[in-house]
């Protein structure tokens, strides 16, 4: 990865439903410091399904590129590199719609963009100048995945399992497994790779104190 970037800096998170992509996220943040990040979350960019029943809702495949909102995640990431803050949408996977809330988004030195397909848009993707892919096996993901949706979401085993077999895994094999080769760092099993995420941190800091010393000549 090179070391120098645009700024604010723009680093893209994919990888599986379940791969550990928001952990890598959390360690980055951790590392940097809370008030260096901006996260967009690719959940906060579903489409907005509540003129529908539950029941269609339901029927919804929400791992395909077309159940995702990107012009307004390519809007949000323009407006942080704009230095502007911006209202992101919240949204409930109980009721698998929108809650009509916002949450405050600061514009930060980085911008953090997550989810399983960030790598799918072209447009989005050329925004990115550190792209990262969570890789994680098929079983550990799929465990997850329950242990997520069952205790955060209020959803069976049954469901998940179904959901899992219908939508998730031929959504990923079709538009999330080939994005991989988009990535400038493959990261297998997510927040315990130590050596990877110090790579990245290491970069991020690095340019971070680059930059700062720049706006200090600046300044002068």
């Amino acid at each position: 990865m090179s070391s120098t970037f645009s700024c604010p800096i723009v680093i893209g998170i994919a990888g599986g439903t379940g791969s550990g992509k928001t952990t890598v996220a959390e360690k980055i943040v951790k590392a940097v410091g809370r008030d260096k990040v901006a996260i967009l979350d690719q959940d906060s960019y579903y489409r907005d399904l509540s003129h529908l029943s539950i029941e269609e809702r339901r029927k919804h495949n929400f791992d395909h590129p077309d159940a995702l909102e990107f012009s307004l995640v390519r809007d949000h990431v323009r407006r942080l590199k704009n230095r502007e803050q911006l209202q992101k949408p919240l949204y409930s996977f109980k009721t698998s719609a929108r809650t009509g809330e916002y949450e405050l988004i600061e514009p930060a030195e980085i911008i953090i963009v997550e989810g399983i397909l960030i790598f799918w848009d072209k447009e989005l993707r050329k925004m990115m100048d550190i792209k990262l892919f969570v890789d994680t096996d098929d079983d550990i993901r799929l465990v997850r995945r329950l242990m997520r949706d069952t205790k955060e979401r209020g959803r069976t085993m049954d469901r998940v399992v179904d959901q899992y077999m219908q939508t998730v895994r031929p959504s990923h094999l079709s538009f999330v497994e080939p994005t991989k080769r988009y990535a400038d760092l493959i990261i297998p099993e997510g927040g315990s790779n130590k050596v990877a995420i110090s790579i990245v941190v290491s970069t991020l800091k690095h340019w971070l104190r680059t930059e700062s010393g720049v706006a200090t000549r600046e300044g002068n």
